[in-house]
């Protein structure tokens, strides 16, 4: 891929029915959560579906879901938490049971994110296992989200890169022992960017709200763009960008300003 050429990207928010963004101006007064996806996807072309970290994704859930968004409309899943920071199940049966449920989604989905804790450091035993579930979903298109330092190395790099697994970019304060923000793309295919805000305070607090309780400036998506968006673009076919920060419809107000800085 010549470098003067930037590959399309897709903006929108991680999950989409937060009752909050009635008040917050996103969606209309009295709109009830069933017709919000309809509603976002006026507005995006893609979203990361929360939900399925909190509880197993089911199959019938699923093609209800997708009923109300456009036939081109791309959905990303996250893991669901029993298999990433909660691992006391069988692995294998829950993982059996999440590519079950996915099943009518295959068709519009961009990636399964495999968001990793803090705690999932660089060790033989969290390697084994990320590979296993790697293995597991091989099939699927892939994206890994690293939470701790010890995982910025080049030899986990090129294991992605070997497997065709996105290493998702993210923004997210600077603190010690964070994952960095890097413009490693691993799949030519696909990079996944995800937007966490720069709420400090927030993170350390462990309180959710507060965490994700920011609102980019201008000036700060139009220097993420230069200086990590657009060398992300020249390396991909396609990119996927999230906004996290939902407090008060901060995601969707962010991810507008982001959709007319890259156009």
């Amino acid at each position: 891929m010549t470098t003067d050429r930037l590959c399309p990207v897709l903006v929108g928010t991680s999950g989409y029915s937060y009752t909050e963004w009635v008040d917050g101006g996103f969606y209309p007064q009295k709109t009830r959560m069933p017709e919000m996806l309809e509603l976002y996807a006026r507005s995006f072309p893609v979203v990361e579906l929360n939900y399925t970290w909190y509880q197993m994704v089911r199959a019938e859930a699923i093609s209800r879901m997708i009923i109300n968004a456009p036939d081109d409309f791309l959905f990303a899943a996250k893991l669901t938490r029993t298999l990433t920071h909660e691992r006391e199940r069988d692995w294998k049966q829950e993982i059996a049971r999440y590519r079950e449920g996915l099943k009518p989604l295959q068709k519009q989905l961009a990636a399964i994110l495999i968001q990793l804790p803090p705690t999932f450091t660089w060790s033989v035993s969290n390697r084994y296992y990320l590979s296993w579930l790697l293995d597991s979903l091989h099939d699927f298109p892939v994206a890994v989200e690293y939470r701790h330092i010890s995982w910025a190395r080049d030899s986990v790099f090129a294991e992605l890169e070997q497997r065709q697994v996105t290493l998702v970019t993210v923004d997210a304060p600077s603190m010690p022992k964070l994952f960095p923000c890097l413009d490693i793309v691993t799949n030519p295919e696909l990079f996944f960017v995800r937007f966490h805000g720069r709420n400090i305070q927030g993170w350390q607090s462990g309180n959710m709200q507060k965490k994700f309780d920011y609102s980019y400036s201008r000036e700060e998506l139009q220097e993420w763009n230069e200086k990590h968006l657009r060398p992300l673009r020249t390396q991909a076919e396609k990119g996927i960008v999230f906004f996290n920060n939902h407090v008060r419809a901060q995601a969707p107000e962010n991810a507008k300003l982001l959709q007319q800085i890259v156009a």
